[in-house]
């Protein structure tokens, strides 16, 4: 089997048996396998495609094979999504997507399935991508669920992405946003301010960003000691908000609450340290403050990173901070085109789950702020019942606190005009379709100062 095609067919079946990120699996795999520039694009595209349009390519294999997907072997079930989408969505030759799947089948699994996928796959490749596409969408039972077949979208995510975008008063925009999720995303990289200097081409609206220039980027990160490294310029924008929503005070203290994996974090110390401010960064999983820690080298001075649960932290720290970051556990949806296998593993279950979290978390930012200080709450999430409902929830129970205007923050720091939805709120949230980031979402909120 051609050595892309066996990368990206492990990628899958970790994704699948272990739950495993794509996005941090394939490139040590590409790695292991020691594959050429060619090889690697083509394990690249093979991987983030079948796993972002899994669930059209499921319902496809579904009708083919006349079987439930449940009812399918998970090895032979990855390798027909891997061949579907080679047969419907690539320029592979289909003979060599049929021949080196069913080959694959029947080494992974056995000949009795090889048989089977033979069969599913050659009659998958005589038909066109769009007389497939019909066929499906006929069998849809609502349009919000064919929709999700053309987009490869669950119709929760679907409906909860509209919901957000009616508020907005845009929801013609819903299908420039599920394309925008399908699309690849351009690297983009940040120059930590004060540290690098920043490469071409710009990007629009972070000071800090700008677009990695083509090639490996490890090889610009590497060059750069880590004071460039691969970050959204939604997130370089929300972290340069906190740092701009008042003036800086010399001898300010700062906290990044949840910090890890530490992209925020390493560019919040950058700009602490042209200020004299002196941040702290705290995150719970110990994994993930090894890489807190990890991002920080490149910034001069000591940064201390505590391992603790942000809740019983800010309890301790109560008044403590004058800026702090709650870059809070979500469900990621904001960033669907980076992490494809997400819109299939995550449900409303988990927006639930999450919810309760994130209000503790903003409520223990706020009792750690001194007078006068200010929190950003981020979520990489659109999702209304992790942004704007945790705050509203939030602010029900306090008269200590008011919402600043996050979005004219946002158009200070900008470079460039920067089409943001209108609303009393002062709320931010951005799009991959309209502003080329992740659905980023910040609110900026100050602690009242009592006499």
């Amino acid at each position: 089997m051609q050595p892309a095609r066996r990368v990206a067919y492990s990628v899958l079946r970790a994704v699948s048996e272990s739950d495993a990120y794509a996005n941090l699996l394939l490139p040590s795999a590409i790695a292991e396998a020691e594959l050429s520039p060619q090889d690697a694009s083509l394990a690249t595209e093979l991987t983030y495609g079948t796993l972002r349009r899994r669930g059209t390519y499921d319902a496809i294999i579904a009708s083919a094979s006349g079987r439930a997907i449940e009812d399918i072997d998970s090895g032979v079930l990855d390798a027909l999504r891997l061949a579907t989408h080679q047969l419907l969505a690539t320029r592979v030759a289909s003979h060599a997507a049929v021949n080196e799947s069913v080959n694959l089948v029947s080494a992974e699994v056995g000949r009795g399935a090889a048989g089977f996928a033979n069969a599913v796959l050659r009659r998958i490749s005589r038909d066109t991508p769009g007389a497939w596409e019909q066929r499906i969408e006929a069998e849809a039972r609502s349009d919000d669920e064919r929709l999700g077949l053309r987009t490869a979208h669950p119709v929760w995510i679907i409906r909860a992405l509209r919901r957000t975008l009616s508020a907005e008063g845009r929801v013609d925009e819903l299908e420039a946003l599920l394309e925008a999720d399908n699309a690849s995303p351009e690297v983009t990289l940040v120059a930590l301010p004060g540290l690098a200097k920043r490469g071409a081409p710009a990007r629009p609206y972070a000071s800090t960003a700008f677009a990695s220039p083509g090639g490996d980027p490890q090889k610009i990160i590497a060059a750069a000691g880590g004071t460039v490294r691969v970050q959204d310029e939604g997130s370089q924008l929300v972290a340069l908000a906190l740092a701009a929503a008042a003036p800086i005070a010399a001898g300010e203290r700062w906290l990044d609450l949840c910090a890890g994996p530490g992209g925020k974090t390493a560019l919040l110390a950058a700009v602490a340290r042209q200020h004299d401010v002196t941040l702290e960064a705290n995150e719970v999983v110990p994994a993930r403050a090894g890489l807190v820690r990890k991002a920080l080298q490149a910034v001069p001075g000591e940064i201390t990173v505590h391992e603790e649960d942000g809740r019983s932290f800010t309890a301790a720290h109560a008044g403590g901070f004058d800026r702090i970051l709650v870059d809070a556990p979500c469900t990621g949806l904001g960033a669907l085109r980076r992490r494809p296998e997400a819109r299939w593993r995550k449900t409303p279950g988990d927006v639930a789950e999450l919810a309760p979290l994130q209000e503790e978390l903003l409520r223990g930012a706020i009792d750690a702020l001194a007078p006068g200080g200010i929190v950003a709450y981020v979520t990489c999430s659109p999702h209304l019942a992790e942004t704007t409902g945790v705050v509203a929830e939030v602010l029900r129970t306090r008269t200590d606190v008011v919402p600043l205007d996050a979005a004219a923050v946002i158009g200070r720091v900008s470079e460039s005009p920067i089409d943001l939805a209108v609303n009393d709120s002062g709320h931010v949230q951005l799009w991959p379709h309209r502003h080329g980031t992740d659905a980023m979402f910040l609110a900026l909120l100050q602690r009242e100062e009592r006499e």
